[in-house]
C-alpha cells in the first residue's frame, strides 16, 4: 500500500519532465554530469590533500641532513602536486636557478590542468541548459500555436496549458543551470587560491637553493 502512495506521488513529476519534450532529457543527463563533476571537484580540490602543510619544510630538512635520496625523491613527487612540484624543481637544482625555476614551471602547468580537469566541462553545462530550456519553450510554443490554428483560439484552457507546458523546459534549463553557474565559480576560485598557494611553496625552495633564504620551518596553514 506504501508503494502505490509512493508511486503516485512519483507521476506527476515525471509527467511534468515529460510535458517539457524531449529537451528535457539532455537537460536531466546534464544535471546528473554536474552533480558527479562538482562532487569528484570536491573531492579532489580540497587544499590540504594539493598543498599538504609542512611538506617544504620536511623536504628541506631531508636536505639540510643530505638525506634527500632518488627513492626519496620519487616519493615526494608522488605525495601529492605540491610534491611533483617541488620534485621537479630538486631534480635540476644542480642546473641552476633559472633551470630550476623553468622545471618548477613546467612541473605546475600539468598540475594546473590537472586541477582545472573538467571544469571546463561544469561551465558548458551551466551555459548551455538555459539554451536548451529556451529551445524546448519554442518548440512547446510553435506546437501551440499550431493546435491553435487546427482548434481555434476560443479553448482558453488550451492556451494556459499549451503556455504552461512550453515553459517547463526553461524552468527546468534554469533550475540545473544557476546551481551549476555557482558551483563552477567556487571551484574557479578554489583552483585560483591553490596556484596561489603551490607558487608561494615553491618560490620558498627556489630562494632557499639559490638565495641563501631560510625556509619557515613551521606548518603553513590550511585553506
Amino acid at each position: 500500500m506504501q508503494a502505490d502512495t509512493s508511486f503516485r506521488g512519483t507521476a506527476p513529476l515525471f509527467e511534468l519532465i515529460k510535458s517539457g519534450g524531449w529537451v528535457m532529457l539532455p537537460i536531466i543527463l546534464g544535471s546528473i554530469a554536474a552533480v558527479a563533476i562538482s562532487i569528484e571537484r570536491w573531492w579532489t580540490l580540497d587544499h590540504r590533500k594539493v598543498v599538504p602543510p609542512n611538506t617544504l619544510a620536511e623536504v628541506w630538512q631531508l636536505i639540510r641532513r643530505n638525506e634527500l635520496t632518488a627513492e626519496r625523491l620519487r616519493q615526494l613527487k608522488a605525495s601529492s602536486p605540491l610534491g611533483y612540484i617541488l620534485a621537479a624543481g630538486l631534480a635540476n637544482a644542480h642546473a641552476g636557478r633559472d633551470v630550476m625555476k623553468e622545471s618548477i614551471e613546467d612541473a605546475a602547468s600539468h598540475v594546473i590542468h590537472d586541477l582545472e580537469r573538467y571544469l571546463n566541462a561544469l561551465g558548458t553545462i551551466a551555459e548551455v541548459t538555459p539554451l536548451l530550456g529556451l529551445l524546448g519553450t519554442v518548440i512547446g510554443m510553435i506546437d501551440m500555436f499550431t493546435q491553435v490554428m487546427l482548434h481555434g483560439a476560443g479553448n482558453a484552457a488550451l492556451l494556459a496549458g499549451g503556455i504552461s507546458t512550453a515553459l517547463i523546459a526553461t524552468a527546468g534549463g534554469l533550475i540545473v543551470a544557476i546551481p551549476t553557474l555557482i558551483v563552477h565559480r567556487h571551484f574557479l576560485r578554489r583552483v585560483d587560491t591553490i596556484v596561489v598557494g603551490l607558487e608561494q611553496e615553491a618560490t620558498k625552495l627556489v630562494d632557499a637553493m639559490h638565495g641563501g633564504r631560510q625556509v619557515d620551518v613551521r606548518e603553513s596553514p590550511g585553506q
